[in-house]
């Protein structure tokens, strides 16, 4: 799975981890991606989503029919 949100779009980050003698390895900040189920009613169904916690505020801010319908309008399939 990859931890991109479907909401928001945030993806991995990417940049290098410094150590005291500073020597630099790469590394990646990963999104706090989750997958929540949501129940659509206009639906009459449960639509699987990976969203990161950003992602779950703002599904609580404008609920989930209008979250899907943007989702709908950017072209992604439910």
């Amino acid at each position: 799975m990859s931890s991109s949100c479907d909401v928001t779009g945030k993806k991995p980050g990417f940049g290098n981890s410094v150590s005291h003698s500073h020597r630099r390895t790469r590394r990646r900040w990963n999104p706090n991606a989750q997958r929540r189920r949501y129940w659509l009613p206009s639906q009459g169904r449960y639509v699987r989503l990976n969203v990161s916690t950003t992602g779950i505020r703002i599904i609580d801010r404008d609920g989930i029919e209008a979250v899907v319908a943007r989702l709908r309008a950017r072209g992604v399939q439910l």
